[in-house]
């Protein structure tokens, strides 16, 4: 069973467990939009049937292994042009705490917000904003962290227990991560704009690497050297830079 992270402020001290949801970020959105959720509830489940992902893909679990849980965040201090520094701050949070339980020097953030080790994804955020007068009135961050599970089916995917070859607690993991995003939070709120983007830049998968993109309906090389104040993914070739959105570029290696 959770229990509320004894180690933070606020993140996740109010908790709503659910054994079973279609998906805990639109459970998260059904709550906010019926009352006044306090900063960092949490709804999680150990059993998410419609899971959703980025570019209107599913995010897949199996049942009990592993962490699909939305956080409800009021950043009403961030303006409607920073967005990006949520998505900054959610993968930043799952990036930590994932290094803190396998030690491995080989984890990144693949733009815009998911985890791998390696090659691997091992967490997916889908992060959903209510705006209003130029400001984000409130966030749900929406993650799924890979703990137990073992068969994925694909080769693309990999989990802590197949990092670590050994099984984890969900529980553990789980205050774990609440302490982890509540660190890169708080940064976001103290206006450590600069650390929060250069630690997101170091952690960024292919960065500075010379690689094969598709954007569009061509294919070609290049080299990702950062991150616009859009969230724009920006990519070099052959001397000129070009910046893309989610929906505008793919990974082709």
């Amino acid at each position: 069973m959770y229990k509320i992270p004894a180690r933070t402020l606020f993140m996740g001290k109010r908790l709503i467990y659910v054994p079973e949801c279609h998906s805990t970020n639109d459970l998260a959105v059904q709550i906010l939009d019926q009352s006044a959720a306090h900063e960092g509830t949490v709804v999680i489940t150990d059993r998410q049937l419609q899971g959703r992902g980025q570019r209107g893909n599913s995010w897949i679990s199996a049942d009990f292994l592993n962490l699909t849980l939305s956080v409800v965040l009021r950043p009403t201090f961030l303006r409607v042009a920073d967005q990006f520094f949520l998505n900054i701050v959610a993968s930043l949070g799952v990036h930590d705490t994932v290094r803190q339980l396998i030690t491995d020097p080989a984890v990144f953030v693949k733009w815009p917000n998911d985890v791998i080790v390696g090659t691997r994804k091992i967490s997916g955020i889908l992060i959903e904003n209510q705006i209003q007068g130029g400001r984000i009135q409130a966030s749900v961050v929406g993650i799924g962290l890979n703990v137990n599970q073992i068969d994925f089916g694909i080769p693309t995917a990999t989990s802590l227990a197949l990092q670590r070859g050994r099984e984890f607690e969900n529980a553990s993991v789980f205050e774990i991560l609440m302490e982890c995003l509540e660190g890169r939070y708080l940064q976001l709120r103290r206006g450590d704009l600069d650390a929060l983007r250069r630690d997101y830049l170091g952690a960024l998968y292919w960065r500075g690497e010379r690689r094969r993109f598709a954007a569009a309906d061509r294919e070609f090389w290049g080299i990702i050297t950062g991150v616009d104040q859009f969230g724009h993914l920006q990519i070099d070739s052959d001397g000129a830079i070009s910046a893309y959105g989610m929906q505008e570029i793919r990974y082709l290696d």
